[in-house]
């Protein structure tokens, strides 16, 4: 399976459409993707994970990245639209107390 990323740069917020599965074969492309305006300073980074299917933990190396890369740069990231499945595999990693997790809503943009 592919991944497909639609990301809308809106000024300080970057918006990111996420659809597919993450795992070892498609983190690579969705790091590259983000890695750069997350070392912007002051971005806020919403991704949107309604249409991923399937995420591994190498997906979650991803946003632990992401997570750690906009933080020091003063930003913010927001995922939102997880599945249950999804939003299982953050809580049992600890993850889900740390990261703006939102199931339904996007959060920083207007």
């Amino acid at each position: 399976m592919n991944i497909s990323l639609d990301m809308k740069d809106n000024n300080q917020v970057i918006d990111v459409k996420v659809s597919g599965e993450i795992d070892a074969y498609t983190a690579p492309q969705l790091r590259e993707a983000l890695s750069s305006p997350a070392e912007e300073k002051g971005k806020t980074i919403n991704v949107d994970l309604t249409d991923v299917t399937y995420m591994d933990s190498t997906g979650l190396g991803v946003f632990v990245g992401l997570f750690k890369t906009v933080n020091a740069n003063e930003g913010q990231l927001y995922l939102y639209g997880l599945s249950d499945r999804l939003r299982r595999l953050f809580d049992i990693t600890g993850l889900g107390d740390i990261m703006n997790i939102n199931s339904g809503i996007k959060g920083g943009a207007e």
